[in-house]
């Protein structure tokens, strides 16, 4: 059992949408909770309020995040629960027509490469240097040390026109759970994936009212857009209950996205 007042956890991208959601359902719980995001002035101020540690962390820097853990170990000791939220990407189509030009463009490699490393390399940055940090704790019931949840999505199985930086990054993403789970099931520490569908994310929630409603009438049931508490609830669901492990789980209202 991980959920306790002696736990302490790490929630990446905890300034806002499903980050903050289960940096708020950790901290109520009891855990002791560090939130790592890359803006400053909401992060300290979200700290200020749910009472937890902020760390100015950039994932995409293995000395930030390196740092971003001393200093919430430092305040909480050895993390036993990770929830991996951030992320950064670009968008565009393999090949797209560019008006200026009058011809077909390519998305730039290093465009590509960009969102890869925003997402499935700063994936497994979290991952990997939580579970260095975890192997060296006390083992509780099961010989369980610590519990890792990476955040995938709907689109790394159903990615969009325009989604081939993200929808293949986030496959990775759930490519990195069954390996690395195995990986470290000598060492009692899990790794699973939630992949949410439609989330109503302050970024989402910036459209348009109609786009709103049009995507809340594309899920079969509920009719409406997630909620960051529901993606916060299996969070903390995965850290509670350890049976769950290398797995990849859709939380979408049965959505099933199409190619726009």
């Amino acid at each position: 059992m991980l959920i306790d007042s002696s736990t302490a956890a790490i929630v990446t991208g905890g300034a806002s949408g499903l980050g903050r959601a289960t940096a708020e359902a950790m901290a109520a719980a009891g855990i002791k909770v560090a939130i790592f995001d890359l803006n400053a002035t909401l992060g300290e101020a979200v700290a200020d309020a749910i009472g937890v540690l902020f760390c100015d962390v950039d994932i995409t820097s293995e000395d930030s995040v390196i740092a971003g853990f001393a200093k919430a170990r430092a305040a909480h000791g050895q993390e036993r629960i990770v929830v991996h939220c951030a992320m950064t990407s670009r968008r565009g189509k393999t090949l797209a027509f560019d008006k200026e030009a009058g011809r077909l463009k390519r998305l730039s490699t290093e465009d590509y490469s960009y969102g890869v490393n925003g997402i499935l390399v700063a994936s497994y940055r979290i991952a990997s240097l939580a579970a260095e940090g975890m192997a060296a704790l006390q083992p509780l019931d099961d010989g369980e040390r610590g519990c890792i949840t990476l955040t995938a999505s709907v689109a790394a199985q159903d990615g969009q026109i325009g989604q081939v930086i993200y929808g293949s990054a986030k496959a990775g993403v759930n490519g990195l759970v069954l390996p690395m789970a195995r990986d470290l099931s000598d060492l009692g520490i899990r790794v699973n994936s939630i992949m949410p569908g439609i989330f109503a994310t302050p970024l989402m929630l910036g459209a348009k009212p109609q786009v709103l409603e049009s995507l809340a009438a594309s899920v079969p049931f509920p009719k409406r857009l997630g909620k960051p508490e529901e993606f916060a609830s299996l969070a903390m669901e995965l850290a509670r209950n350890s049976y769950f492990n290398g797995q990849c789980i859709r939380l979408d209202g049965a959505i099933r996205m199409a190619p726009r």
